[in-house]
């Protein structure tokens, strides 16, 4: 088996595989007679022609050591995950290598952070660490097939 460590998340390690979301050190400007910050467009819903939807998953905790044994896609939209609590959790993510996942990563998402999953893009089920956990989803709805799971050799995640 094959055993990864997790690793920090930043925009740039994540870049190839979608947004960061959380809040830019300024905002883009002051809205509502300046009491509220507006950090505008921090990624962009890719819908293939479908609609954007939002929905809420609640998720079953895991604990480390974690085996990730089962990634998915979706290639006609992008797929967005929004914490509504304060407890970091995991984003398993992997490159196509012909069709397949490749090597997955691990990245370690701070609590109140989010990711936006470019469409097509491998990732693992959600990953809430030590307790369940409620998540905004932001993705596509509408014709054709937008999911694609496989099953791969078991991958050991540690901290």
């Amino acid at each position: 088996m094959t055993t990864i460590r997790i690793q920090p998340l930043s925009a740039a390690a994540f870049a190839p595989f979608g947004e960061v979301l959380t809040p830019r050190p300024a905002p883009d400007r002051m809205i509502n007679a300046g009491r509220c910050e507006r950090h505008h467009a921090l990624a962009t819903v890719q819908t293939g022609g479908g609609d954007a939807i939002i929905s809420v998953f609640r998720s079953l905790a895991v604990s480390l050591p974690y085996d990730c044994d089962l990634l998915e896609r979706h290639p006609l939209g992008s797929q967005a995950f929004m914490p509504l609590g304060h407890d970091p959790w995991l984003s398993v993510v992997a490159p196509d290598a012909g069709g397949r996942p490749g090597a997955p990563l691990a990245f370690l998402v701070p609590g109140g952070t989010g990711v936006n999953l470019h469409a097509g893009v491998w990732h693992g089920v959600l990953t809430p660490l030590d307790r369940p956990a409620d998540f905004w989803v932001v993705d596509r709805e509408g014709a054709g097939t937008n999911l694609e799971e496989c099953r791969i050799d078991p991958v050991r995640i540690t901290a």
